[in-house]
């Protein structure tokens, strides 16, 4: 009994001892050599307790551990691996710079960094590196961020040469665009040809599919997180190019060195300027260019605290001689201030301002004359913390408020001889509000487990007016009209939005993962072309318009391989509420009563996603083949029957690689192919009145033609000098390399005879935007 009692006594003191010991804390950032930049989600490992860390979105990295002597290891892809001997017998700040790699090709696969392993990836998570995507062929020869992540699995392209996108099954408005925490409403130039995100001026593109941390809300279906390079505070540089449409210039440096630094980077296109050059002098007074112009500056003001401004700029001018112009743009600015509470809380703290807006001007004489302008504003407040408790565990919290404001249109003449007169839509304002907590914690390097919080209030207020009427026949009159004071409440909307997501690593290349979102969408964006267009109508949720709420299901199996190699295959359920439609032959233009014009009900969607991906050696790239379904159901609609939704594509396949023959030459080739969207199409026709009109069986009863598509770009880089600062590079690329013609639109018409009499049959029209568009870009950079 006394032995057993020993034994006991003995065991209590040594976990007393175990759990008393001594426990310190690593803390730093990690950053590249050359330019100072920090580097986002590098690679702390301690081996020998097979224990580490990630910096996060500010480079910033904290592991507690306990005291001893330690050798650490910092790595990141593309970058040279660095170990540090560290003696932990306190709290320890360690900054450390990372050099990039400068291989020769027939030692990647020997010297190439490890890319993590399958456990270390956030399920329905996928990062775009910003070089590679300067290496796909593009559009005009424009790198194009946003198109470059369509040929990711699960996110579908809108359209021919539309910088919109779909992802699992949800409109392009469920999309949370972010630059540098800024929302961006409207993501395209030219009607959606071009992005507006000039990829000189972005260090990091993150997509959440789903898996969606708590910390982010306000959009069903996925998040576009984009951050902004800081700009190199050790010594002053420059690149650029000059392309056919288009060139851009980006400068950078240090304000004061290596405590602040600056960067500006400007992009135009010039179109306009070749028409000046035109011999018809209608064309001549025309215009058409969009510019986008990115500044963002930071200072060190201690090693505890740092400061952040950036901003955004961008604007669409079209012009018809002086009779019609139209215009369009998003403008976003964000301070940010980064603080250290000791060595294991890290805050940041963020005032956020964004707009979007559009103007359309009529002149055609002095009596026809008229402007047309509408937007939407944002002021908002966030406050994020993370809290390193120790290796296996980071609590993040905070909040966010944000002041929208609705300007869905003003109407007023241009001049006083105008037989038009002022008419203004009312303008609505809501306060969207949210708190958050999230844990990310790991069970014995086999699980890991992220799951969180989100709790969010969305109050639309005045001043504004409401129209009532009869549900059940919208084509009656407006039964009352309500009046809201100013900052009176409207209606007011809340719920939470739990979010978890687990990963379990059946070893260290081999994981399973699942997650589960619940989010919500307070304000839509209400649009029935098929396409993104910049008169798209932003309205909030209200009287008539529920918030839409999605649960999101996913299922996924991650496997790394030798030599870069990777494949993943997700499976995914989407259920989704409040989804908005249209009555037919909806009119959304100029509307006060827009609302009537709207029916809701519910969608669905589901599919699977597979991915394979070879990250090393001379051959790089990935397929992805996206195999889903979408659905809605609306009462009023199709007999109240399903229907499928327009972006709902059943086959989804992408090719994409990147061949590098020497240091100097490199050949990259993309092919995408895609059902054809879901369409209305006439099903018959009837003659009224003396007219034939069409007859519309159902939604959705046909499908444009299958989509496909080759690429190819060449790039030749300049010879490499040590003391040669200045280099340049060509790029020689092939859009739609076979010629395919792909149809943008189709149209139906009454057939005619070669005499052009009537012969009383319909004929569809498809309409092709590009076809073989070859183009060259010289690149450069000092």
């Amino acid at each position: 009994m006394m032995k057993n009692t020993l034994t006991l006594c003995l065991l209590l003191l040594t976990a007393i001892s175990i759990s008393a010991q001594n426990k310190y804390t690593l803390s730093g950032y990690v950053k590249d050599k050359k330019n100072g930049e920090e580097i986002i989600g590098a690679t702390i490992a301690v081996k020998s307790l097979g224990k580490g860390t990630v910096t996060n979105s500010y480079g910033f990295y904290s592991l507690t551990l306990p005291e001893g002597s330690y050798t650490v290891t910092y790595s990141f892809v593309g970058y040279k691996a660095t170990e540090q001997s560290v003696i932990l017998n306190k709290n320890i700040t360690l900054n450390v710079e990372l050099n990039t790699e400068d291989i020769e090709l027939q030692e990647v696969e020997v010297t190439a960094e490890k890319t993590k392993t399958a456990q270390e990836k956030p399920i329905s998570m996928l990062t775009l590196e910003v070089a590679k995507a300067k290496e796909l062929p593009a559009l005009f020869g424009e790198v194009d961020l946003l198109k470059s992540i369509q040929l990711l699995p699960g996110i579908q392209a809108a359209g021919e040469g539309n910088a919109g996108f779909n992802v699992r099954g949800g409109a392009n408005d469920q999309n949370l665009i972010l630059l540098d925490e800024a929302t961006v409403y409207n993501a395209s130039h030219l009607f959606g040809f071009f992005s507006v995100f000039n990829a000189d001026a972005i260090k990091d593109v993150d997509i959440y599919k789903g898996g969606i941390p708590a910390k982010y809300g306000g959009r069903l279906s996925s998040l576009l997180d984009i951050r902004m390079r800081d700009g190199n505070n050790k010594k002053f540089s420059g690149s650029g190019g000059i392309g056919l449409i288009s060139s851009r210039l980006t400068l950078e440096g240090p304000i004061q060195k290596e405590k602040s630094s600056f960067i500006i980077s400007g992009r135009r296109t010039y179109a306009d300027l070749f028409l000046k050059l035109s011999p018809n002098k209608d064309l001549r007074n025309n215009t058409l260019y969009f510019y986008d112009f990115n500044a963002k500056a930071n200072y060190k003001l201690s090693d505890k605290d740092r400061i952040y401004l950036s901003g955004y700029f961008g604007r669409d001018v079209l012009g018809l001689a002086n009779l019609f112009g139209f215009d369009w743009g998003n403008a976003t600015a964000t301070l940010r201030w980064n603080h250290i509470y000791g060595s294991k809380l890290f805050s940041n703290i963020t005032l956020i301002y964004s707009n979007f807006d559009y103007g359309i001007n009529i002149d055609v004489s002095e009596t026809q004359n008229f402007s047309v302008k509408s937007g939407i504003d944002d002021i908002g407040l966030k406050a994020d913390y993370a809290y390193y408790a120790n290796p296996n565990s980071t609590i993040y919290f905070g909040g966010q408020t944000v002041w929208h404001k609705f300007s869905p249109g003003k109407f007023e003449p241009i001049r006083s001889t105008s037989i038009f007169q002022t008419d203004i839509l009312p303008s609505k304002n809501a306060l969207e509000s949210s708190v958050y907590i999230d844990h990310k914690y790991t069970f014995k390097k086999r699980l890991d487990i992220r799951y969180g919080l989100r709790f969010t209030a969305f109050d639309v207020l005045g001043k504004s007016t409401e129209y009532l009427w009869d549900k059940t026949n919208p084509d009656l009159p407006v039964t009352d009209t309500l009046e809201f004071a100013s900052l009176k409440k409207i209606k007011s909307y809340y719920g939470p939005e739990p979010r978890i997501a687990l990963s379990y690593s059946l070893n260290e290349n081999m994981a399973l993962k699942t997650s589960w979102d619940h989010t919500y969408q307070f304000i839509h964006q209400l649009s029935n072309s098929a396409t993104t267009f910049p008169t798209d109508l932003w309205v909030p949720s209200g009287l008539h318009i529920k918030p839409q709420i999605s649960d999101q299901y996913a299922l996924g199996f991650f496997h790394t391989l030798k030599k870069g190699w990777e494949y993943s295959v997700e499976l995914y359920y989407k259920d989704m509420k409040n989804q908005i439609d249209y009555r037919d032959n909806a009119n959304l233009v100029f509307n006060r009563l827009i609302e009537r014009e709207l029916l809701f009900g519910k969608g669905w969607s589901y599919g699977s996603e597979f991915l394979i991906m070879k990250n090393n050696g001379k051959l790089t790239g990935w397929i992805a083949y996206t195999l889903s379904k979408t659905m809605r159901q609306v009462e009023g609609i199709n007999n109240n029957e399903p229907y499928a939704v327009k972006n709902d594509r059943r086959h989804n396949i992408s090719f994409v690689s990147t061949y590098k023959f020497t240091e100097r030459i490199s050949l990259s080739l993309t092919w995408v192919y895609a059902t054809g969207n879901a369409v209305t199409f006439p099903g018959g026709r009837y003659e009224f009145d003396g007219e034939i009109l069409a007859f519309y069986p159902r939604r959705s009863n046909y499908r444009m033609p299958a989509y496909h598509r080759g690429d190819l770009s060449l790039t030749i880089n300049g010879k490499k000098k040590e003391k040669r600062r200045f280099e340049s590079s060509w790029n020689f690329s092939v859009y739609n390399f076979y010629n395919r013609a792909n149809a943008f639109s189709i149209t139906f018409r009454q057939q005619k005879d070669e005499n052009g009499n009537p012969t009383g049959r319909t004929e569809a029209v498809q309409t092709t935007l590009f076809k073989l568009i070859p183009s060259i870009t010289w690149n450069f950079k000092f």
